[in-house]
């Protein structure tokens, strides 16, 4: 089977289809300029939203550093390539996708959007792009993975989805986590392991607002069987002062654990849920050793996602792990911490076979461009789909997708590379340190 060509969707008719309706007057719902995106979506979310969604740790300096790292490399085009016909598929894990990205995972997405992460999930499945489904989600996965297979239908491209797990306190609860993602379908673990202990993130700190507390973003752990019976025995935890804010908050939390509103605030399951749950997240004591463990229990390919030095991936490799994200969690956990895009060339090197993913301040094609040329397998993407998602819910997510398609694909386009393969054979060719950067360049 070939590859899924973006072609429908693709450069020349995604353009056509905005300059056609702005002919009428019309321009598109989501801006195709990523920082208006930011901007317009910034003016729909509350304040919490804004926050949690927007906000990285302390200064927020490596998320600049993010950004700056994709100034740093220019792209060189080359000239009279033909590329007429063009290729923007990938195979990953055994699946052949028509895009060369997946979303990465991003929790509590109701913040931006009562769709959440199911709006998130049918977008995804209307394109095949891969949907990493958040172990922090508004929407369990089962809900997630019926919505992709209803949304897929018949389409070639199917509903690919992976799972991101937190990996708890309990190794019970990990285990069933697994095996739900399993059984919902998940064709990989991307196993978080830069998140043990939660950042320092001033823009939360600020309104004093942490959603989980709410209730918010632990419906994966609410869902679940072993969290159930573990939240019988509940420890207690430390108590707010009684307010009409904490009443007001208590309800919301009974409201959105499972089942009826009425009966979890007599029973008190929402609170239980709450304290549970802090209990429960996360694991600062995991080690390499604990690796082992999850290997023999999943026969799911299993990436480790906050990987940024080359020591690291070697270990994982080691340790039998199948593919790396390599990310600083999108600025939001080690503030000063080297951006994931300057990691990457010296990880491809320490690990030259094992698939990479880029994650971590990709905003646009050329972003993707020169990730794919600097030694990744594929791209995580995530802020701009959750300002689409404010903006306009599940269309506005699938809007966005269109546009950041058919941009990496005119990008790729125009640097002289008919295909993905293209861009990583050619990599010395077609991307340059600037010159104004005092640094070598990563080995060919």
């Amino acid at each position: 089977m070939a590859h899924a060509s973006s072609s429908k969707r693709g450069t020349n008719a995604r353009q056509q289809a905005i300059y056609t309706q702005g002919m009428a007057g019309y321009v598109p719902t989501i801006p195709p300029e990523p920082g208006a995106l930011a901007r317009a979506a910034a003016q729909i979310m509350n304040e919490a939203g804004r926050a949690y969604i927007d906000g990285g740790a302390g200064s927020e300096t490596t998320m600049d550093a993010n950004r700056r790292a994709f100034d740093d490399w220019q792209i060189v085009p080359s000239m009279l390539a033909n590329v007429a016909e063009r290729d923007t598929g990938i195979s990953l894990f055994g699946r052949k996708l028509a895009q060369p990205f997946v979303l990465s995972p991003i929790g509590v997405l109701d913040l931006a959007h009562p769709a959440g992460d199911i709006g998130v999930a049918r977008a995804a499945a209307s394109r095949g792009v891969p949907f990493i489904l958040s172990n922090q989600a508004s929407q369990p996965m089962e809900a997630c993975a019926r919505a992709m297979d209803r949304e897929a239908g018949d389409q070639s491209l199917g509903a690919p989805r992976w799972f991101q797990l937190y990996w708890p306190k309990s190794d019970e609860l990990a285990a069933s986590l697994v095996a739900r993602a399993e059984a919902s379908g998940c064709e990989a673990l991307v196993v978080t392991l830069d998140t043990t202990l939660l950042g320092w993130r001033p823009r939360d700190l600020a309104l004093g607002h942490l959603p989980f507390l709410h209730g918010r973003g632990i419906a994966q752990y609410t869902h679940d069987p072993v969290f159930r019976r573990l939240m019988k025995d509940a420890p207690k935890s430390e108590r707010p002062p009684l307010t009409r804010t904490t009443l007001k908050n208590a309800i919301g939390a009974a409201r959105r654990f499972p089942g009826s509103t009425l009966r979890a605030m007599v029973t008190g399951d929402g609170v239980a849920a709450v304290r549970q749950f802090i209990a429960t997240y996360s694991r600062p004591d995991l080690t390499w050793d604990d690796l082992a463990w999850l290997r023999e229990r999943t026969r799911l390919p299993i990436l480790l996602k906050g990987i940024l030095s080359p020591d690291d991936a070697r270990r994982a490799k080691a340790a039998g792990m199948d593919g790396l994200v390599v990310s600083n969690h999108g600025g939001r956990q080690v503030d000063g911490a080297i951006a994931s895009l300057d990691a990457l060339p010296a990880i491809r090197a320490a690990v030259p076979e094992m698939p990479l993913i880029l994650d971590s301040g990709v905003r646009t094609g050329a972003d993707i461009f020169k990730a794919l040329a600097l030694g990744a397998s594929a791209v995580g993407m995530g802020r701009p789909y959750a300002w689409a998602l404010a903006l306009g819910g599940q269309a506005g997510v699938a809007e966005w997708l269109d546009n950041i398609a058919a941009e990496f694909e005119l990008t790729m386009a125009l640097a002289g590379c008919a295909s993905v393969a293209d861009i990583q054979d050619a990599s010395p060719r077609v991307i340059a340190r600037n010159p104004s950067v005092a640094s070598p360049a990563p080995n060919a």
